[in-house]
């Protein structure tokens, strides 16, 4: 199932995050993909403050360290893989471990390594509709989406 969003500034995009933070459970992996600047690093902060990140910790895309673990009510394990070759560079950062770790694990750039992305995953798809505007398509489980849907459509109202 998917279904899809609108967002027209960053305060949504962190919301849909948030909301999808405070839902998220042990193991779940949030599969992020869109171009440069499209709101995958401020939905992940989002994601974090849903989790119960503390606002201490200041949530950026971890480019060049590749993988920032966060504290919260599920550890959050926020990877970015734009730099890797491929899904065989993933052995080295110790992947599946961290999958297998018991937290909330999301990635950016997840179009790089979708072989490797578990198939349970929540797929989110980042579109720049313009300055302001993006498109956000999220695929995954039915229930989940449905529930987050509704907890969206109410917090908006």
């Amino acid at each position: 199932m998917q279904i899809a969003f609108e967002s027209d500034d960053a305060a949504t995009t962190k919301r849909i995050g948030i909301e999808i933070g405070r839902r998220a459970n042990p193991g779940d992996v949030l599969a992020l993909s869109g171009e440069l600047g499209s709101g995958k690093t401020c939905f992940a902060g989002g994601l974090a403050a849903g989790l119960g990140v503390s606002e201490d910790f200041a949530i950026t895309s971890p480019t060049f360290t590749l993988i920032n673990e966060y504290p919260a009510r599920v550890r959050l394990y926020h990877m970015d893989v734009y730099r890797l070759a491929g899904d065989t560079d993933l052995a080295d950062l110790g992947y599946d471990d961290i999958l297998s770790a018991g937290g909330v694990v999301v990635i950016e750039w997840a179009d790089r390594i979708v072989r490797a992305i578990p198939e349970s995953a929540m797929h989110i798809y980042f579109e720049y509709l313009d300055e302001t505007r993006r498109k956000i398509t999220i695929r995954g489980q039915k229930q989940k989406l449905q529930d987050l849907a509704q907890a969206i459509k109410t917090e908006g109202n």
